[in-house]
């Protein structure tokens, strides 16, 4: 990666992508709120606004990166899956899915899907996987299904269970554009026995302050953010079997401990089974 002025990674092709580092983005905040270093002034300044909304984002934000690797652990060792669809994943950190998966069951595929250069640079880089299982990363949009889909079924098997993993990114599709659609079809193309894994920003938790939040960021973030409350979150499910606990608090998702447990997380969180 380039300095903040360089404004340009390595592209899948070998070349510079550009984009623009005065603008704060989805990834690098995140990775700031992480405590990562892949990040710009732009990036700090609206994580900084967003945490004077809501003190409690980054430790939310590690609570929904704790609950993805319980969740996989349950997906690989109690239910059996060996394939999974990472959609947009974030900059690489600790416990990547397929670090996890792969950690349990060496054979596991994963295949991460994201439309961002600045994940694509770094996935690229250094997510790989166990020599037994596979890993890929597919430059692709969640607003575009079916090219994930078709870029994730040269690699996966759609005719064996997948689990499609969607960890706080559905909240960036505005309801104009029908995240519900977009969930449907996804778990419409995979067979009996697959499983959906979500987390998603709370409107009715902590409900003033992430409502400051989601302002501060729809006025400093190129990615817009739409936040939804149970009821909304509860829509990804349909037709499909949640399995314990329901649709919790990420936090309360099968906590390994209680001070886990306690963790403060404004998101809804669930996995099911399409039966």
């Amino acid at each position: 990666m380039a300095d903040e002025w360089g404004q340009e990674v390595s592209g899948s092709g070998g070349g510079p992508v550009l984009f623009d580092t005065s603008v704060a983005h989805v990834a690098r905040v995140y990775d700031y709120w992480l405590g990562g270093k892949d990040n710009f002034a732009a990036d700090r300044a609206a994580g900084d606004q967003a945490i004077s909304a809501f003190p409690a984002i980054p430790l939310s934000a590690r609570a929904n990166r704790a609950y993805l690797a319980r969740v996989v652990r349950f997906l690989t060792g109690e239910a059996g899956i060996r394939q999974f669809l990472d959609i947009g994943t974030v900059i690489p950190t600790a416990n990547h899915t397929h670090q996890v998966a792969q950690s349990v069951a060496p054979d596991c595929r994963v295949v991460y899907a994201d439309n961002d250069p600045v994940v694509l640079s770094h996935a690229r880089a250094l997510l790989t996987g166990h020599p037994a299982g596979a890993t890929e990363y597919i430059d692709a949009d969640l607003n575009d299904p079916q090219n994930i889909l078709d870029g994730a079924g040269r690699l996966l098997d759609f005719s064996r269970p997948v689990a499609v993993i969607l960890m706080a990114i559905l909240q960036h599709i505005d309801d104009e554009h029908d995240p519900y659609a977009i969930v449907a079809a996804l778990m419409g193309a995979l067979p009996t026995g697959s499983y959906l894994a979500l987390s998603h920003p709370a409107s009715d938790i902590d409900a003033e302050a992430m409502a400051k939040m989601a302002d501060v960021l729809n006025k400093m973030m190129a990615e817009k953010v739409t936040f939804r409350d149970r009821a909304a979150v509860s829509g990804f499910f349909a037709g499909l079997e949640l399995v314990e606990p329901g649709l919790v608090q990420a936090s309360k998702w099968r906590p390994a401990s209680e001070m886990e447990a306690a963790s403060p997380a404004a998101l809804w969180a669930g996995v099911a089974r399409k039966e």
